[in-house]
């Protein structure tokens, strides 16, 4: 069942109706060196600008990226699998099928990505904001999101299976067949979402601010759920 929100400010209303707001990322780079190596298993990155680089198929599990900016690179199933990303900012990132299970990303930007069937499961983000861009098929069953902002993206059928979510906000999205199941919200921000959409796990929604508009849009779902008919 998709929903339509007005434009909300976090924190802002009555005092019930207030929502604890993601902190933000301040991602200040460094003058960068160019890098047009390849990805190494538990390989350290300090300082680099991966620019336009073909990273599909590569293999960098446990890798640490501080200080980098990763531009316009293809990570098409790039293996990432438990890599770290510390202040860093991925831009027009795209690829299909790029393993990040168990990654851990703090203080990080990916703006207008391109990606599909990303795995995330596991993973630990704190203080990442996703702006701009489409995702589908993120796959962030079991992850840890603190401080997370999804600003301005479309998110089709993101499974947030088992996930915890503390300081999350979805602003000016749409969020298109979410699947919820298991997850655990706190403080999580859904009234600025232009189309929420909840595939599975309607009644995970506890912990998690909607506006009124939101609530009349979902309450065939909700009736749906709890097993109430709705007659005339």
């Amino acid at each position: 069942m998709a929903a339509r929100a007005r434009k909300t400010t976090a924190g802002a209303g009555r005092g019930e109706d207030r929502v604890a707001a993601a902190r933000r990322p301040e991602v200040r780079l460094p003058p960068l060196t160019p890098y047009t190596g390849e990805l190494e298993a538990d390989g350290d990155f300090d300082g680099l600008e991966f620019l336009g680089a073909d990273l599909a198929h590569q293999q960098g599990p446990g890798a640490r990226f501080m200080d980098c900016a990763l531009t316009d690179c293809v990570l098409d199933e790039a293996d990432l699998g438990h890599a770290r990303f510390i202040d860093s900012v991925l831009t027009r990132i795209r690829g299909v099928g790029t393993d990040l299970g168990g990654a851990a990303l703090r203080d990080v930007e990916i703006v207008d990505a391109r990606l599909g069937g990303t795995q995330l499961h596991g993973a630990g983000l704190e203080r990442v904001v996703f702006r701009g861009g489409k995702i589908d098929y993120l796959n962030l069953r079991q992850a840890r999101l603190t401080d997370v902002v999804f600003e301005g993206c479309v998110l089709a059928e993101p499974d947030f299976g088992g996930a915890q979510l503390t300081r999350v906000e979805f602003r000016d999205c749409a969020l298109r067949r979410a699947d919820l199941t298991g997850v655990t919200m706190k403080d999580v921000d859904l009234r600025a979402v232009g189309e929420l959409d909840v595939a599975k796990g309607l009644d995970r929604l506890a912990g998690a601010v909607i506006s009124t508009t939101q609530l009349l849009d979902l309450a065939p779902a909700f009736a749906a759920h709890l097993g109430v008919r709705v007659a005339d």
